[in-house]
């Protein structure tokens, strides 16, 4: 697959720059203007476990990116070249994902939890000719898999390890390589005044797959830059600002609000390479983070951790949390916790020009609410009736704009779909949605975890309700078929210790706060924990799996 290939029409971008939505020039440029104006305050501030912290003004980070585009080049790297990298939350990250825009390759960063068999097929794919990975994380020997693996990928020219110690062969060691070698007092130029193009594909990120096969999804600078500019100038976000998320820098979140809109206000960026809720609260009030995002679980876990240990003089002014369901318990401890609204938001690998709820919405909106779009983004609710979405019968979401992706392919197959070239440039999300009355949504499920048949359960909602009786800690809704084949709901729990958790017991408690009785699970099955994977969302294609076959992981008896 050629990514070079792929550019968006010239009527396209000549439609969403005089929109505001694209621009000239990219994050290179947003990098330069800092460090020619505010060379001395900080870019990235990044905690690393067992090591400390690690402090990079705009001219030091801005020096790293311009050695590591010279590195890259010394290894060959060009124009439309993938370099893929599989790293953790290091300040690393961000400096190869801008040096590969210097030198105009592709970038692909993979999340850490991706296994050496998704990778394999993953390089295979993109036919990529470097890949950066670390020695050892964890328990999982990174290195050594590439390794094994290197002689089926003839593409893969290059495997580059950051470690601690020595590598052999024709092993890169990043250190020496990237970070230790001046290139820049090595004669010859990198590549002189190389102009940006923030058309050209530049990164490509992979969908999990949870609810089919994982897809690779095609951004350009511009892509990206038409969510990340529209909240920045929606929260008047600036130079002042420093940016924390709970998510991975590998992951279209932490590309978002680690990497894009500190750049584009000149803020910092706040990194911790592992995560842990008390920690991360020690980083937010060490750092003076004031945007804290991330997915809900992560979020919650800090509420629960402020209350058991508060910590005074935080200096937050803005927390968002989305990509998976938002708890309504969450919405209402977030300003309890903290003193400020919980900011709920919509997005996905596709769509990085989100939705998210606003200052000037009701309070608690989030409770009701996934937000509105920034001007990157229209929203296109489509239904098979006449009559307007309900919970009950829920639109299939699309979005259309510059903030969506360029193109997606599906990393096996390779079917190649892009964005502008079907249904007049609208994306299907997958997602069932109702408008929430403000001009935003409401997401009331996935098409593919959809429970029913001419009226679907609103599975969100059902969740939520029941994560407010005591003895459910955490809850997924799943189909499943009875005797008659009708598909009807199915509670997995983990229980909590408040109360015992009985089917009847959930079912009253539902009936109590006003649920439709057929909206109700009429199974139930108790779990130590739910499966996630490493953004937080459920895998309900294991669940429903298990469930099926009647084999659940981390059975409690009910």
């Amino acid at each position: 697959m050629i990514l070079s290939e792929l550019r968006p029409g010239q009527d396209l971008v000549r439609e969403y720059r005089a929109a505001g939505a694209w621009r000239n020039e990219g994050p290179l440029a947003d990098l330069r203007k800092w460090r020619d104006e505010t060379p001395d305050a900080h870019a990235v501030i990044a905690y690393r476990a067992g090591t400390g912290v690690r402090r990079l003004t705009y001219r030091e980070f801005s020096d790293y990116v311009e050695r590591f585009a010279r590195a890259l080049r010394e290894l060959e790297v060009g124009p439309g070249q993938v370099v893929a990298m599989q790293l953790p939350n290091w300040w690393q990250v961000s400096a190869l994902l801008l040096a590969c825009g210097r030198v105009g390759a592709v970038v692909a960063p993979i999340m850490v939890t991706i296994g050496p068999r998704e990778l394999e097929r993953i390089l295979s794919r993109l036919d990529a000719s470097v890949c950066v990975t670390v020695d050892q994380w964890g328990d999982v020997q990174y290195s050594e898999a590439v390794a094994e693996m290197a002689p089926r990928l003839p593409k893969l020219r290059h495997r580059v390890v950051i470690t601690g110690g020595d590598t052999h062969g024709d092993t890169v060691n990043f250190g020496r390589h990237f970070e230790e070698t001046p290139w820049e007092q090595q004669p010859g130029a990198l590549l002189g005044a190389l102009a940006e193009d923030p058309d050209r594909v530049a990164v490509v990120l992979f969908t999990s797959g949870t609810s089919g096969e994982p897809k690779g999804v095609l951004h350009t600078f511009n892509t990206l830059y038409a969510g990340a500019s529209a909240v920045a100038q929606a929260e008047g976000l600036g130079a002042r600002d420093r940016f924390f998320t709970t998510q991975a820098l590998t992951h279209v979140f932490g590309i978002m609000y680690n990497i894009m809109i500190p750049l584009l206000v000149g803020g910092a960026s706040v990194l911790s390479d592992v995560w842990d809720p008390k920690g991360a609260l020690d980083i937010v009030a060490e750092s003076e983070t004031t945007v804290l995002a991330g997915a809900p679980p992560f979020i919650s876990a800090m509420v629960g951790a402020a209350q058991v240990q508060p910590r005074s003089a935080l200096s937050l002014r803005m927390v968002l949390s989305g990509a998976t369901t938002v708890p309504g318990q969450l919405v209402a401890s977030v300003p309890e916790t903290w003193g400020l609204p919980l900011r709920t938001l919509w997005g996905m690998t596709e769509v990085p020009g989100h939705t998210w709820t606003r200052r000037d919405d009701p309070p608690l909106w989030g409770s009701r609410s996934d937000g509105r779009p920034g001007p990157g983004v229209e929203l296109g609710f489509r239904s098979d009736t006449d009559t307007p979405p309900t919970a009950e019968q829920p639109a299939r979401l699309f979005v259309r704009g510059g903030g969506v992706c360029l193109a997606t392919f599906g990393r096996d197959s390779a079917q190649l779909r892009v964005t502008a070239d079907a249904d007049d440039g609208w994306y299907d999300t997958g997602d069932l949605a109702i408008p929430d009355g403000r001009g935003g949504l409401r997401i009331i499920g996935r098409t593919a975890d959809r429970i029913g048949g001419s009226f679907m359960i609103p599975i969100n909602d059902v969740e939520t309700e029941l994560r407010e009786h005591p003895g459910v800690d955490d809850v997924a809704l799943v189909g499943y078929l009875d005797d008659q084949g009708n598909e009807l709901a199915c509670a997995v729990v983990v229980p909590g210790a408040a109360a015992p958790t009985t089917l009847a017991g959930l079912r009253e408690f539902l009936t109590a706060r006003g649920m439709t009785e057929w909206y109700q699970p009429s199974r139930l099955e108790l779990v130590t924990e739910l499966p996630r994977n490493a953004t937080g969302k459920i895998r309900k294609d294991l669940l429903r799996s298990q469930v099926k076959d009647g084999r659940l992981a981390n059975w409690l008896p009910v």
